[in-house]
Order: structure tokens, then C-alpha cells, then sequence
């Protein structure tokens, strides 16, 4: 089975004289995995989530997603990627004001031609599994940052995405509310979901089982693949063209955010890549 994420000596440069935001990135993420990406500000920490999240294209390279060459795709396929295949949880949680948190995780399914009824019990099953079942008829304003995130996390896998993307997730929290979202961000794991976390926080980074730290549009170190969850332990293996795996719980340890949660959870056109629709 081919990995859910696979980037191979990704660039990304801007402006000219070309500066590379992106060096000649190579990672591949299996099914199942919970890695962190792990690098300061300015790192290249932010381009890279753009590029795994199609939000941007590469100038050189490949990146795959769920077996999908990203530059062989038009920008209604990748659309349609990102509405089935990614899910986004950002740090600034992204929730209608006024709208309750059903409606607000109901939004997440808008263009999957799912019926108003039937998103909003996806919804309301999305927020029991998010340990929010008593707070449906919430609005954001009458909910802790803790819960607006995940308000925000309940939209992000409504459509059962395999790939959940996560900005700096506890960036707005207390400690108490992140560690709360950590936990979270381990039982969803745990039930198969794919996840990268982006972060600058080093502690953050440390709570996953994979760290990936980037500086200066590299790759710096890879603590390794860890075995996806549900099975059993798997032995550390690099990436295709990086050297044996280092610790990198002393490496350095942020990102765009789309101005609606156009990207959060599932929006965008039906999927030309796949006959039936959900």
C-alpha cells in the first residue's frame, strides 16, 4: 500500500533572484502515523503544510497525496482533494460566529452533495467523538478556547478524511486545554487517522511519536517511522534519500491560515478522481 504522504526533493522558491522556502524536502508519511513537523519561525515550516495540504504547488519535485501527483492535477481536482482526502484543524479555529456547534462541523460537508439532515447528524456524531455530545447547541462564544478547537477538530474529520493536517494546534490554549487536545489528536490515531502536526513547540513535538524538524527549508533530523497505529512495532526507516534517522527531541522547534475554513475539513467540489460520490 503506497504511503499516505510522500514528497520527493520538494521545492518551493519565490521571487529573483529565486529564495528557496523549500530546499529539497524528501519525507514519506505511512497510513496511520502521528508525525510532528518541528522547526522555528522562518524555518519553512509554514510552506511545507501549504504543500502537503495543496493549498500551493511545488516548483520542483513531487508531492503524492494518498497516491495522487499533485502536479498532475487541475485546481478543481485538487479542490476535490482536499474536500475528501485532507482534513485542516488550524490554530486560529475558524468557527462562524452565531452558529451553533453542530451547524458550525455541518458546514465541513457542504459541497459533498450531502443532504442537510444527513450532515447534521454526521455533525453531531463528529462532536460525540470529539467528547463534545453536550455542547451541540453551543455558539463559540459560549465555549472555552478548548472547545472551540474542537469544534474546529470535529469539522476537520466529518468526512472521514484519511490525512488530518494540524497548525499549531494548541497555539491559542492554556496547558490544560492543549494537553486536552494532545490527548485528542492520540485517540483519533488511534482510530486510524493519519495526522501531521506543525509546530514551532518543541514540547508539542515531543508528545508525538515521530518528529520531523526543518530548518532552513531542510529536513535537519527524523526521529523515524514509528509503527501506525494498530500495529505492531515497526523498525525505524528513513525516508528514500535521507541518511539514518536521528532523535530529534533537541532540534529547533508559525503558518497561513485561509481566511474561512475553506480547507477545514472537507470543502470543495465533487471528485473527479473517484466514480462514486459519499
Amino acid at each position: 500500500m503506497s504511503p499516505i504522504l510522500s514528497l520527493r526533493d520538494v521545492r518551493r522558491t519565490y521571487g529573483e533572484p529565486p529564495v528557496a522556502a523549500c530546499a529539497g524536502v524528501s519525507l514519506e508519511v505511512e497510513r496511520g502515523e502521528l508525525v510532528a513537523v518541528v522547526g522555528p519561525s522562518g524555518s519553512g515550516k509554514s510552506t511545507l503544510l501549504n504543500l502537503i495540504g495543496t493549498l500551493d504547488r511545488p516548483t520542483s519535485g513531487t508531492v503524492e497525496i494518498d497516491g495522487l501527483d499533485v502536479a498532475s492535477l487541475s485546481d478543481a481536482d485538487l479542490s476535490a482533494v482536499r474536500a475528501r482526502r485532507i482534513g485542516f484543524v488550524f490554530q486560529q479555529f475558524h468557527l462562524a460566529d452565531g452558529v451553533t456547534a453542530v451547524d458550525n462541523v455541518a458546514d465541513g460537508l457542504l459541497y459533498l452533495g450531502v443532504a442537510r439532515s444527513e450532515r447534521r447528524a454526521r455533525a453531531r456524531r463528529a462532536l460525540e467523538r470529539v467528547g463534545l455530545g453536550h455542547r451541540l447547541g453551543h455558539r463559540p462564544h459560549q465555549m472555552s478556547g478548548g472547545e472551540r478547537q474542537r469544534v474546529a477538530i470535529a469539522r476537520a474529520v466529518v468526512g472521514n478524511p484519511p490525512l488530518l493536517l494540524a497548525d499549531e494546534p494548541t497555539g491559542n490554549l492554556d496547558s490544560v486545554s492543549g494537553a486536552s487536545i494532545v490527548e485528542l489528536l492520540h485517540d483519533l490515531n488511534a482510530q486510524g487517522t493519519t495526522i501531521v502536526v506543525i509546530t514551532h513547540d518543541n514540547d508539542l513535538a515531543a508528545e508525538m511519536p515521530r518528529r520531523v524538524a526543518i530548518r532552513d527549508g531542510r529536513i535537519v533530523s527524523d526521529s523515524g517511522r514509528a509503527a501506525p497505529a494498530g500495529t505492531a512495532a515497526a523498525g525505524v526507516r528513513a525516508a528514500p534519500d535521507r541518511p539514518a534517522a536521528v532523535s530529534a527531541h533537541d532540534a529547533p522547534a508559525g503558518p497561513p491560515s485561509p481566511a474561512r475554513p475553506a480547507a477545514v475539513g472537507a470543502q470543495g467540489e465533487p471528485d473527479p478522481t473517484t466514480k462514486e460520490q459519499p
